[in-house]
């Protein structure tokens, strides 16, 4: 992931949002889809897991290749995790803060990403990897695209909880301009096949409270990473 260029930035105040509209789907483009509430039932189970997680792997703030210090705290689960520092991004079996693997992928998360990613219209995705995001109010993610995998046939499946969050869907350069749309609590967005490669982010979160989770939104990205 890099800072987006000028562009990039002036492109994310440019775009309207896109609000929700009766919990229906949004097909951003083929191959993409928002699943409006499709998480919500398995919200708590799903946070007394990243509980789980964190205790044996703690939150970081990682920096990004060239310095930045990432502003969303971060912690992974599954066979592998991804890691960012001034080496890089990449995945890697063992987390380097406890020199120890990374937790197990929960029962829960690789269920729901198996029905999301079916559910999408991609079956028999078997994720290896779960990057967990944390977000308080002012973290962001850059537009960037998810390139560290090894095939990029296999979706991604992203699954928010907690406070609302704008989600920036470009396109398959960084200055294209944005989408939008706004992601609630359980929504859960599904990308692959043409649209795998596309550039994506989070607008800088909005001071907010949810009865779960605070004043914190959780993202799980699902990934299959070897």
């Amino acid at each position: 992931m890099t800072r987006p260029d000028r562009q990039a930035q002036l492109a994310l105040f440019d775009t309207a949002l896109e609000m929700p509209g009766h919990c229906e789907n949004v097909e951003l483009e083929p191959g993409a889809v928002v699943l409006r509430a499709f998480a919500r039932e398995e919200a708590r189970a799903l946070l007394a897991a990243i509980e789980g997680v964190a205790e044996v792997s703690p939150w970081r703030h990682m920096s990004t290749a060239r310095g930045w210090r990432m502003s969303v705290a971060m912690t992974n689960c599954g066979e592998a995790g991804w890691i960012s520092d001034r080496t890089g991004y990449r995945y890697d079996a063992i987390d380097p803060q406890t020199n120890r693997p990374w937790p197990a992928l929960p029962g829960v998360f690789a269920a729901l990403a198996v029905r999301a990613a079916d559910a999408a219209g991609f079956a028999h995705f078997a994720p290896d990897a779960c990057l967990i995001n944390r977000y308080a109010p002012g973290a962001r993610l850059s537009l960037h695209q998810d390139r560290n995998e090894r095939d990029f046939g296999e979706p991604i499946v992203s699954v928010s909880i907690g406070v609302p969050a704008t989600f920036l869907w470009g396109g398959c350069t960084r200055t294209a301009r944005p989408r939008r749309v706004l992601l609630e609590h359980g929504d859960v967005v599904v990308w692959g096949g043409a649209a795998r490669m596309n550039f994506h982010g989070i607008d800088p979160l909005q001071a907010d409270a949810h009865a779960l989770t605070g004043n914190v939104r959780f993202n799980l990205t699902f990934r299959r990473a070897r």
